[in-house]
This record gives C-alpha cells, structure tokens and sequence, in this order.
C-alpha cells in the first residue's frame, strides 16, 4: 500500500517545492541569472589579450633606417604607439601610467647596425611591471615587431641581415625580478578587505530586524548615526588587525617591497575597509534578511573586485561598457592606488584621486546606510 501511493506523495512534495522555489526571487536569481551573467562577462567582456597598449617612443636616432626600424610598431591593434621628445618626458608618461613601455632607439643605432658592434644595433625597451602579464605580452608584440624588420632587411640583402641584426634589450620597471607574486599580493590584499568588509557587516542589522530587537531601539534616544559608529567601530578594529596581518605577510613572507609611505598605505587601506564595511551595513540595512544581504554583498563586492577591478583583467582590454562598470566600483580606485604604493612609491595625483573618489564612496554610504534605519516601522 505504501509502495502504491509514492506518486502522489511525491508529485505532491515536488509542487510544494517548485511553488517554494517560485516564491524566492533571490534563489532564482542566482540560480538562472549569475550562471548567464558570468557566461557572458567571461565570454564576451573579459579577455587576458593586451591590444592598444599605449607606447612611448623615443627616437635619439633620427636617421631614415631608425625611423623605419619602429614602422612595424603602428598599423597593429595590439599596440598603440606614439612618439615622445626624450626619455625624462618618456618616463614621466610611465610613471603617470599614461603608456605601458617605452621604445628607445639610441644615438648609435645607425652606426651599430651597419658596422655590426657589439652584436648588432640595439632597441631599449623599458617595461612597467607592475602587471607583469601585460609587460611579458608587450614585451614579445614589440620584439616580433622589430624582429620582422630585421628579418626584411636581411632579405634584401640576399638572405645576409644587415651588421648583425637589431637586439631588444629588455628592462623591467616596478617588478625588477618580474616576479608575479609582487602583482598578485596588493590585489589580494584589496579582496581581503573587501570580503572581511563587506561580507560580515551585511549580516548585522539584518539579524537585528529579523530577532525584532532593532525596533526596541526606536524607543530610545539611540541615533541612526550613532549605531552606525557603534556597529562600524569593532569590524574596523578586526579590519585593522587583519591589514597588519597582510601586511606583514606581504613585506616578510612573500617580500613584496614597499616603496610607498607604509602610513599612507595603511590610511589608504583603512579608507577602503570602511568604505566596504558601511557597503554591508547599506546592504544589511536594505534587504532587512541576513540570507539576501549575504548573498547580494557577495554578488555586488567581492565578486566584482576580483573580476572588474584590475586585479585579473587589464581593464583597458574589455569593452566599453564593462569598463565603465569597473569604474564605479570603489574597488577599482583601490587596486590602483594599493599598487602604485607598493611597487611606484608615493604618487601623489594618484593618491589624492583615489582618496577622494574612496572618501566621497564613505559619505555617501554612511548617509544611505543612516537612511535605512530611520525610527519607523513599517
């Protein structure tokens, strides 16, 4: 008899639960709408190709033979060269982040490749190394670039290469050793404040509106802009340990170095941890449910940092319109500075530009998240 009614009970369990899944807008969105947007972000708007990068050339050979040993660096879409009058203008460009690498063609250039010294005319590329991805791809467009010229310039001489053909003598900037842990560790401490931010101060007062005791406190003198410090201060003490943490880790055990002022990048690391604590407490404030606040932060701040905001992807390589929305992200103003601190130095245009968009992000926040916890009931 048992046997015989398992249809039924389970068609109807299997409505009970179809209906219940049907109900719950934030399940079904993170069922059916994560998986088709990351499909399409990966797909479409992410790519780890380098095109248009920004060159400086520099030209201290202005002879016809040097000029057209670099033609082959125009009329690509993988570089976007253009011309410097000398090499401080050239490196003022780099250090601003205005171009990626800088051609030099030296002085002698001419001379070397028709007498052959020393092995042959030589290219200087310098390289930022900061993305050490980006500066090893840029490193082959430009001396494949070079490099067919050269093999052109032989095949007019009848298979012969003129001298001894052009070298590409190669000099990293910011990343010396060209090492990909003094990239990746910045960027990590930037997903590190961002989950331990966002993440854990999304749950707080929506746990206070589900137990019912955020409206006992109506009745009372408490402020909004009162519990938000009061909520706020204990997750930037466990903020702050946690940055020494990286920190330390960073300086002692992966040895990045640290060529900016080690304060400012704390300051400018407490910043952005605030910033993504009043995101959570926003969050949290909002959706009033500790399973949807969990599950919106984590769709609106730590995945977001890891995939838009330079972290992995160069942003200059993705269309338009996700460039855009890397922009707006706090994170993205972050990751520049924390890495312009760390392998540049003190930037000053950048640290002021970051610091202001990250302390504009705070007020705005703090603001909204006061908003959300006016004493009403709904």
């Amino acid at each position: 008899m048992s046997g015989s009614g398992f249809p039924r009970r389970f068609l109807a369990l299997l409505r009970k639960e179809v209906r219940q899944m049907l109900r719950d807008k934030s399940n079904m969105a993170v069922g059916l709408l994560l998986p088709a947007a990351l499909i399409l972000l990966f797909g479409y708007g992410l790519s780890f190709d380098v095109k248009h990068a920004p060159l400086a050339v520099v030209m201290e050979d202005a002879s016809p033979g040097a000029r057209e040993a670099v033609q082959g660096l125009w009329g690509t879409a993988y570089l976007a060269p253009s011309w410097s009058a000398n090499m401080p203008e050239a490196e003022a460009r780099l250090r601003a982040g205005e171009v990626d690498a800088i051609v030099r063609v030296p002085p002698d250039f001419s001379r070397r490749l028709a007498a052959g010294q020393g092995g042959g005319a030589r290219v200087q590329l310098v390289l930022n190394g900061s993305n050490s991805t980006t500066a090893q791809t840029l490193e082959g467009y430009v001396g494949g670039a070079i490099g067919l010229w050269s093999q052109r310039q032989a095949e007019r001489a009848g298979g012969k290469p003129a001298g001894a053909g052009v070298e590409v003598v190669q000099r990293m900037w910011f990343n010396e050793a060209g090492i990909s842990t003094w990239y990746l560790v910045p960027g990590l401490l930037v997903l590190v404040l961002t989950l331990i931010g966002a993440f854990l101060t999304s749950l707080l007062i929506a746990r206070e509106w589900e137990r019912g005791t955020l409206e006992s406190l109506f009745v009372t003198p408490v402020r909004p802009g009162e519990l938000v410090l009061a909520k706020l201060a204990p997750y930037l003490a466990i903020g702050a340990i946690d940055l020494l943490l990286c920190l330390l880790a960073a300086r002692f055990l992966f040895e990045v170095p640290m060529r900016g002022s080690l304060l400012i990048i704390f300051l400018g690391s407490m910043l952005y941890l605030t910033v993504s604590l009043l995101l959570g407490l926003f969050i949290s404030g909002v959706t009033r449910n500790q399973f949807q606040a969990s599950q919106i932060a984590l769709l609106t701040s730590f995945m977001p940092a890891m995939m838009l905001s330079g972290f992995v992807f160069d942003l200059r390589n993705v269309p338009a319109v996700v460039r855009a929305v890397s922009y707006v992200l706090p994170a993205t103003h972050f990751m520049g500075l924390i890495k312009t601190l760390f392998l540049a130095g003190n930037d000053w245009p950048t640290i002021l530009r970051s610091s202001a968009i990250l302390c504009g992000y705070a007020l705005a926040l703090a603001w909204a998240t006061r908003r959300t916890l006016k004493k009403k009931l709904d």
